[in-house]
């Protein structure tokens, strides 16, 4: 059982990505979703990271919330 939340640095070390502070917020920085575009449908994914996003926000998982959280952030 996972006690503590989710944060976005796991996010991000979950999609093989740089999960520094500096890094997620260069990240959000230079890339945007578009109204009506799915977060796990955005371009700049790969096949696996698209797959993560899904299965966690399908399956109502612990990654849900950051995942959403992550999803705001570039609706900037």
């Amino acid at each position: 059982m996972h006690i503590s939340p989710i944060e976005m640095p796991q996010l991000f070390e979950q999609l093989g990505l740089d999960s520094s502070n500096l890094a997620i917020a260069r990240f959000v920085k230079n890339h945007h979703l578009p109204a009506g575009t799915k977060l796990q449908a955005a371009d700049f994914w790969t096949k696996s990271q698209r797959q993560f996003i899904n299965d966690g926000l399908q399956q109502d998982a612990d990654w849900c919330e950051v995942i959403d959280k992550l999803d705001a952030l570039l609706r900037h």
